[in-house]
């Protein structure tokens, strides 16, 4: 049974929804990260408010993030392609082996308690934290790409760890393409496409996997909440002033912020995981 929440904490939960929203499109477009690990934090803690059992609250937590930032992806990939910033071939390279780590990924969550999705969240999470506090766009391992099957074999695995952690991909698949001699601007639109890849399957899966539940919050297609998905037009607003950011200045300043934030975000799920 699901907790009553008033009008003031409604209002208050709305707000931060809508503040959310348009930080998250925001920071897809400027950084490719889809915006998953600002939701995911934020959603937690909402469907905390409104009182969503711990055993479903992080699935539902996930899926709903994903479909949020979807159509957030979608608008960035296109903005990133018209300005021809999308190295098209690499995100057909990776594509089939992207779907094949998100399918991997919905089965795993699927059967995973909520204690495991969140410590996946503190592993990787502080890794991706530790990425871009001594992380440097000029890092490099080689001037290309990786041969068949290393670069496949990547993409599989970054398509598990996003559906596991609710985020877009790029987070993950940015380092890797600059690490290999990309460019960080193309590096970040190629990102957006890696993304639509892993967003529909993704989305598709939370929903068949949650489909029947009990406990879930009013609205729902399974794991995936269609009251917190009102969010997404606000994300999609701000994504293309995002890519005109991108375009425009250093985002060093911005990554240590976000590594900050994600600092904070681990730190707190460690805590529930703790105590």
């Amino acid at each position: 049974m699901l907790a009553a929440i008033s009008t003031d904490h409604l209002i208050a939960l709305l707000a931060l929804l809508s503040v959310a929203g348009l930080l998250a499109g925001f920071l897809s477009g400027l950084l490719g990260i889809g915006g998953g690990g600002v939701l995911v934090p934020v959603l937690y803690e909402a469907f905390g408010v409104v009182g969503v059992p711990e055993d479903v609250r992080m699935h539902v937590t996930l899926g709903t993030t994903l479909g949020v930032i979807a159509p957030t992806v979608f608008r960035s990939f296109s903005a990133f392609r018209v300005r021809g910033t999308v190295d098209i071939e690499v995100v057909k390279r990776m594509g089939p082996w992207i779907v094949l780590g998100v399918i991997a990924g919905i089965v795993i969550a699927h059967y995973a308690s909520s204690e495991a999705l969140r410590w996946i969240w503190v592993v990787f999470g502080t890794a991706l934290a530790a990425k871009m506090f001594l992380g440097r766009d000029d890092w490099q391992i080689a001037g290309k790409l990786p041969r068949p099957p290393w670069l496949e074999g990547a993409a599989g695995v970054i398509g598990l760890v996003s559906t596991l952690m609710g985020i877009g991909g790029a987070t993950f698949t940015v380092p890797l393409l600059t690490l290999y001699g990309m460019p960080l601007l193309r590096a970040v639109g190629t990102a957006t496409g890696i993304g639509t890849v892993i967003a529909v399957p993704g989305i598709a899966g939370y929903i068949i996997s949650g489909w029947g539940e009990p406990n879930l919050p009013p609205l729902s297609l399974g794991y995936v909440n269609l009251g917190a998905c009102v969010i997404a037009p606000l994300a999609v607003l701000t994504a293309p002033l995002g890519v005109k950011v991108a375009h425009g200045i250093s985002k060093r300043t911005l990554e240590l912020a976000f590594a900050v934030f994600i600092s904070t975000v681990v730190a707190r799920f460690l805590w529930t995981l703790l105590h």
